[in-house]
């Protein structure tokens, strides 16, 4: 019954987070990429330059391809189409339909189009990096993505690259050599926004722990960090004196916890701690 609880209660947290990131991503779309015209990240790209061409809101045509993706999506993926995925790309459909509404943009809230271009790179990236956290998308070409992954060996990263930079091109052609540089600017600093912010989301600290007395320190670790270790004997290269060896990772707030639990119990000890973005076991990624 607590498992059941537990899963519930982990569910619940995973899909509040789709929920604040695509909210996230929509705002920096929404009041900082459409109204300047920014065409760079896929769909939402193409849209700036279709609402150019068109009577189309660049909203309704993001809604619009959207929905034709995940019909998509369903057609050729069917299960294997992830629930968080059509979840994701509901929401933000509902959320630029409703801003749209509620606050029509008739240009940039401001006159610093370089300012706005930060915004409209970091909030979608940070959105987008939340996704990944937990295992989703906000579809679009990523429904692509998923296609050409089952029934083709085509690379994807090349792929989606290739509608990137057509976005970009045609930007130049439309708006003219500002935005299009702008549009440029921002598909390079996309993806290594994107990148930085998920190391840092997973971002874990290392320890190697070398004591004499390894008991007090497992102890803390195990019941007051409900993390686990790993523990062997070494000796010095020196003093050729015994020593115990403590390996366990944790995250970053526990880590501080645990790095003044040391110094306060064997101030002794010597302590190495290293950063790690990707762990996979028990207690972090299962995958």
């Amino acid at each position: 019954m607590k498992q059941i609880e537990n899963k519930t209660l982990r569910t619940l947290a995973e899909y509040g987070l789709i929920t604040v990131s695509i909210w996230i991503m929509v705002v920096g779309i929404y009041f900082f990429k459409f109204p300047n015209n920014f065409a760079f990240g896929g769909v939402t790209g193409f849209a700036t330059v279709i609402s150019a061409l068109t009577h189309w809101s660049a909203g309704q045509f993001t809604n619009i391809v959207n929905w034709v993706l995940l019909a998509v999506g369903f057609l050729f993926l069917g299960k294997g189409f992830g629930i968080k995925t059509i979840y994701a790309t509901i929401l933000m459909s509902i959320f630029l339909y409703f801003l749209e509404r509620l606050y029509p943009m008739k240009g940039p809230l401001t006159s610093e189009p370089l300012l706005e271009l930060i915004f409209a790179i970091l909030l979608p990236g940070v959105g987008s990096a939340i996704l990944f956290y937990v295992g989703a998308s906000s579809g679009g070409t990523d429904v692509i993505a998923m296609i050409l992954k089952r029934y083709t060996s085509y690379n994807i990263g090349t792929v989606l690259l290739l509608v990137d930079v057509t976005g970009v091109i045609l930007a130049y052609f439309v708006f003219g050599p500002q935005t299009g540089l702008f549009s440029s600017l921002g598909l390079m600093a996309k993806s290594l926004v994107i990148d930085d912010i998920i190391e840092n989301i997973n971002l874990c600290k290392c320890f190697s722990i070398i004591c004499d007395d390894p008991a007090p320190i497992c102890d803390y670790i195990i019941h007051g960090l409900n993390r686990s270790a790993t523990v062997y004997e070494a000796q010095g290269a020196f003093s050729h004196h015994k020593k115990t060896v403590i390996l366990t990772t944790m995250k970053r707030s526990q880590a501080l916890k645990l790095r003044n639990y040391i110094r306060n119990v064997e101030p002794s000890a010597f302590i190495l701690i290293s950063n790690s973005s990707e762990i996979i076991g028990k207690g972090f990624l299962t995958s």
